[in-house]
């Protein structure tokens, strides 16, 4: 390989949901893009595995995401056609609690401020419509007809392979072991060579934080578990009729999915038991007390699905201390962007996360507001792409969203993190993988 062959105009690192997307978006804009995967790809160690993950535009976490949801619902749509496969599946969504708990009245102001067609039923006429479900009297549900899933292997094959197709370079088994600046561009080693490009992207998930200081316990992995049981009555969990759910109840938060793919209905507990750690730390194995968890949420609320265990699955979310996304530039150097902590809820984003990467590789800017995924709103630490912002905003040539939580970044305050502003990126750190 020639020095120049060596340089790209970006380095991807992490080619899970979040860098495969981004590796297909600039191999689209004719870029010479390299996509580094510490792991096999797809794998089965970070966050974009699983065979089947929610999506839905009723958004009780936050009303904003629905414009970026819009845009994802039609580059699913787009890398479908490309591959000539169905990766998604719509079911319906249901986003059930009791009246006045976030999960239900988050999920109706989505549907209220944008429009989405929706109903909202009671306990009894979701069990009426959906017999597998007997939720708790005292809960409410905004069913959404657009929700569904996805498939998250075939997504991140079908992403790398249309990159293939234009160009993308794509190594697997390859561990970045360090990074640094190069003028204005980045120069990177791996346990296999070195290389150069105009622009870096990390979309690094559970390992984001060993390569990134500045995201040092705010991207913190957290140890997940899934359980697949076989249904009594299986034909009560098929596609078409079972929503997929987020369901609060007493017992915590729950989210599930139809059989599909493998045996058993699939569900897990948000935040399981709050186990963090280093991604190289966290066991991905599946123990008792995991099962019987789980295993006593489905016999309360679905009986008929609480059968044999059939698959127990450890995952990794990466959380946030607010427990949006961030997705920024580096606030020292433009030239290195990054797309993590996405909380356990972002692989549905994926497709249009790497719009927005690419975005930010190539100019250093992005058409999507992403204003609510700032650095600064923790470290104080303003990047150039908000920097912009903000002096627009003095000068009145540009307000931020009003459709939520003012942003620190725009009101000009930070929040305290324990660690500050952290280090810089000069010496190896251990290598990354890929995210939700």
């Amino acid at each position: 390989m020639t020095a120049y062959n060596k340089h790209y105009h970006a380095i991807v690192v992490g080619v899970g949901g979040m860098g495969s997307a981004t590796c297909y978006q600039l191999a689209r804009r004719n870029k010479r893009v390299l996509g580094i995967e510490r792991f096999d790809i797809p794998h089965t160690l970070g966050s974009s595995h699983g065979y089947t993950r929610i999506i839905r535009l009723a958004y009780y976490e936050h009303p904003a995401y629905v414009v970026l949801l819009r845009r994802a619902y039609e580059l699913w749509a787009a890398i479908e056609q490309t591959a000539g496969e169905q990766l998604f599946y719509r079911t319906g969504s249901l986003d059930c609690g009791p009246a006045g708990s976030d999960v239900f009245t988050g999920s109706l102001q989505s549907c209220l401020d944008y429009d989405l067609p929706h109903e909202i039923l009671t306990s009894a006429q979701v069990t009426e419509r959906y017999p597998a479900y007997r939720l708790p009297r005292e809960n409410l549900a905004v069913f959404q007809p657009d929700g569904g899933f996805l498939l998250p292997e075939r997504a991140t094959v079908a992403f790398v392979e249309a990159a293939h197709a234009l160009g993308a370079e794509i190594h697997g088994r390859e561990a970045l072991l360090g990074w640094e600046p190069w003028g204005d561009a980045v120069r990177v080693v791996t346990d296999r060579d070195s290389y150069t490009a105009d622009s870096l992207v990390f979309t690094a998930g559970g390992w984001a934080q060993n390569l990134l200081p500045v995201l040092n316990g705010l991207a913190v992995p957290e140890r997940q578990v899934l359980a697949w049981l076989q249904p009594a009555r299986p034909e009560l969990f098929r596609p078409e009729r079972f929503p997929v759910f987020n369901c609060l109840v007493p017992e915590g938060r729950y989210y599930g999915f139809p059989v599909f793919a493998v045996p058993g209905f699939k569900f897990g507990r948000y935040h399981h038991f709050g186990e963090t750690g280093e991604a190289e730390h966290l066991s991905r194995e599946a123990y008792r007390e995991d099962e019987d968890m789980l295993r006593d949420f489905a016999a309360r609320y679905f009986p008929d699905g609480a059968g044999p265990t059939m698959i127990l699955k450890a995952c990794l979310f990466t959380n946030t201390p607010d427990r949006h996304f961030l997705i920024d530039l580096h606030p020292d150097y433009p030239q290195v962007s990054f797309a993590a902590g996405f909380s356990g809820h972002g692989y549905k984003f994926a497709s249009v996360i790497g719009e927005i990467m690419a975005d930010l590789a190539e100019r250093r800017s992005t058409r999507h507001d992403i204003s609510l995924f700032n650095l600064a709103r923790f470290t104080g630490q303003i990047s150039a792409l908000h920097q912009q912002k903000i002096d627009m905003l003095t000068r009145g040539a540009w307000s931020p969203p009003d459709d939520g939580p003012a942003h620190p970044l725009y009101r000009g305050g930070a929040r305290e993190v324990p660690g500050g502003a952290l280090g810089s990126p000069l010496s190896p750190r251990e290598p990354g993988s890929s995210r939700p």
